[in-house]
């Protein structure tokens, strides 16, 4: 039964991410990171990935973001307001989501193929490769957009991408950890990404990551640490 329910679940999750993806790929993000963000975001919220996109990070068509450079007044500011604080710290929170995802997507079959173990535990050997996975991606996803969008050079966009990542970061892999040590106890015997189960669980492990990372967030994004998006 749990197999069905995984594969049930990773089918829906995969699906949600192409219908973004190909969404996206028609509405281009205006931070272009987030081009892959919103699919990974879809992976792990089948279904309310969607809708998040479509409510809080759907670009317009560039045919309609030409007619809205007519609203905008001679300084360059459109006329409306900014996301309510809520959906900028969601926004955010996904965007650190998906650096830590496609961190843990890549380490996870490389834990698993190899064996490896940490302190002679394959478990806290594969929790080691999740987290120096989730850390260089997230850093990169971080890294990409401040020096697209500032005159940083390399080392100082990389001193903030750190300094703005590192917090959230290590919430979501808490939270994400601590479920699949409770999985182990109740329904896996052990870490095997080579199977549906393991992604299932994995699915549910970064959802209560996204929901432990969003005030850490909340607080970079409130002390100016971190720009809401």
């Amino acid at each position: 039964m749990l197999t069905v329910w995984s594969w049930s679940f990773l089918l829906l999750g995969i699906a949600t991410a192409l219908v973004i993806a190909v969404d996206v790929s028609r509405r281009p993000q205006p931070m272009s990171i987030m081009n892959i963000t919103w699919p990974i975001t879809g992976l792990y919220m089948p279904l309310v990935g969607w809708w998040a996109y479509r409510r809080m990070g759907r670009a317009p068509t560039r045919s309609h973001q030409n007619r809205q450079d007519h609203g905008h007044d001679h300084q360059g500011h459109h006329h409306g307001g900014d996301k309510p604080k809520w959906q900028s710290v969601f926004v955010s929170a996904t965007h650190c989501g998906g650096g830590c995802t496609l961190g843990d997507v890549v380490t996870a079959p490389i834990a698993t193929a190899t064996g490896f173990a940490l302190l002679g535990s394959t478990v806290l050997g594969h929790f080691a490769l999740a987290f120096v996975g989730a850390y260089l991606f997230g850093v990169l996803f971080q890294y990409l957009p401040i020096r697209a969008m500032s005159d940083a050079g390399p080392a100082q966009a990389l001193k903030d991408a750190i300094k703005a990542d590192t917090l959230s970061l290590v919430a979501f892999q808490i939270g994400m950890y601590a479920w699949m040590l409770i999985a182990l106890q109740g329904w896996m015997g052990e870490l095997d990404a080579f199977t549906a189960p393991f992604w299932f669980m994995m699915q549910i492990a970064m959802l209560i990551g996204f929901a432990t990372s969003y005030p850490a967030n909340w607080i970079l994004i409130e002390r100016g640490i971190k720009h809401g998006m």
